[in-house]
C-alpha cells in the first residue's frame, strides 16, 4: 500500500527499530514521503492501520535508489519483507525505473539474501560507510537490479 506523510510517525518508529546508528525523525519522514521524487510503500497485517514495514525509494529519470526498508522485528521471517519489496519493485517498474540501486551493511545476511532473491547483484563496496552505535564503521555493499 502506498504511504503518505500521515504515516511519518509510524515510519520513524519502524526506522528506529531497524538497527541504524541514527534513526529518522517524524518530520524527516514526512518531508521525504511528501517529495514527488519519492515512492513510499508499506505492508500491513490484517486490518491494522499501522504498517508492519515500509520501503522508501527516490527516483531520478529511469533509476531509483532504495533509501530504506524496514520490517517490524515481530514480523521478520513472516514473508513481509519479500511481499513489500516485490510490490515496491513492481511500482517502480510501472513508474519507468529501469535500474534500482541500494546499499546494505556487510554482514546483514537476511537483507542480502532478500535482495539476491530478487536478482540484485553487488556492484561495489564502500569501506567504513555506515556508522555503528559502538563508534565503529561498517562496509556498505552497493547493489543493483536491472528491471528492464
Amino acid at each position: 500500500m502506498r504511504l503518505d506523510a500521515g504515516y511519518a510517525l509510524a515510519v520513524a518508529t519502524l526506522h528506529h527499530q531497524g538497527g541504524f546508528a541514527r534513526g529518522w525523525e517524524p518530520a524527516e519522514c514526512a518531508a521525504l514521503i511528501a517529495d514527488s521524487a519519492v515512492a513510499a510503500d508499506g505492508v500491513f497485517n490484517g486490518g491494522s492501520s499501522h504498517p508492519d514495514g515500509f520501503v522508501i525509494s527516490r527516483k531520478a529519470a529511469d533509476e531509483a535508489e532504495i533509501l530504506s526498508i524496514v520490517v517490524a522485528s515481530a514480523r521478520r521471517r513472516d514473508g513481509f519483507g519479500r511481499a513489500l519489496l516485490a510490490a515496491h519493485l513492481a511500482r517502480l517498474a510501472e513508474q519507468g525505473a529501469n535500474r534500482v540501486f541500494l546499499e546494505v551493511e556487510e554482514g546483514n545476511v537476511a537483507a542480502e539474501r532478500l535482495y539476491r532473491h530478487f536478482g540484485f547483484r553487488e556492484v561495489g563496496r564502500r569501506k567504513g560507510y555506515y556508522p555503528k552505535p559502538d563508534g565503529t564503521r561498517a562496509t556498505a555493499i552497493a547493489m543493483r537490479l536491472d528491471l528492464a
